[in-house]
């Protein structure tokens, strides 16, 4: 009896933990489609940033991008949104992609279908009453999924879209911004999407990353699309 409740319990938590490998998959999930990353032969490349918009630190990254002549897309969360259209109206006018990355940035993995939709819908409101009218595209928060997450993204035609990149993931890299950089520009492929994090005072490093993310991709020859316009290329494929 008790070799029976041992191999019950190991079993049990063995399917936990194979649960929550499999909500943080980068590539798979079990409905609908996702996107980590793009089959092609162009040196192109996605830069996506997570969270904000913020008052304090949106213009000063527009100013960097607009000075590379870069375009990004930004998922960014329903209560900031709110909190800050101007900053909303501010990424989209200067030409970015924006997505919806939830509305209050839960782990939406064990949430009921209401949940999740009023996590979703909300942030899709806050940015259209900004005044953003292009597709808007979905990244679920910390990148976890599971069961009803993907299968509400599913009924409603939207892809999830993840990333092949994260450099902050080690804290090592996350507190060298050179370190990061030459991470990232080491990594690249064709058709990759880098995820970064730039709204917060916490992100220092990843900020001073950037220019050098940026300056040393387009030296091997990147060019920087958004995601739109990599699931374009994708679909053209």
């Amino acid at each position: 009896m008790i070799k029976k409740n041992l191999i019950a319990i190991i079993s049990f938590f063995t399917l936990i933990l194979g649960l929550w490998q499999l909500s943080a998959a980068r590539s798979f999930q079990l409905f609908g489609e996702l996107l980590h990353r793009v089959e092609t032969d162009e040196k192109v490349v996605a830069l996506t940033f997570d969270d904000g918009p913020s008052k304090r630190y949106a213009t000063e990254i527009l100013a960097l991008l607009q000075q590379e002549h870069v375009k990004a897309t930004f998922f960014i969360t329903g209560r900031e949104s709110e909190q800050n259209p101007d900053e909303v109206r501010l990424l989209y006018q200067a030409g970015h992609q924006l997505g919806n990355h939830s509305y209050s940035h839960p782990r939406m993995v064990l949430m009921s279908p209401a949940a999740v939709a009023s996590e979703i819908e909300y942030t899709d409101a806050a940015i259209r009453a900004a005044g953003y009218k292009d597709e808007i595209l979905f990244r679920p928060p910390y990148g976890k999924k599971l069961f009803v997450l993907p299968w509400y993204l599913a009924q409603q035609q939207r892809k999830t879209i993840m990333w092949d990149l994260e450099p902050e993931t080690d804290p090592t890299l996350a507190a060298d911004a050179q370190a990061m950089a030459n991470y990232v520009i080491e990594h690249t492929r064709p058709g990759s999407i880098v995820l970064m994090h730039l709204m917060y005072q916490s992100r220092q490093s990843s900020r001073e990353a950037l220019p050098l993310i940026i300056r040393g991709l387009k030296q091997k020859g990147y060019r920087f699309v958004t995601v739109s316009e990599l699931l374009a290329m994708q679909a053209q494929t």
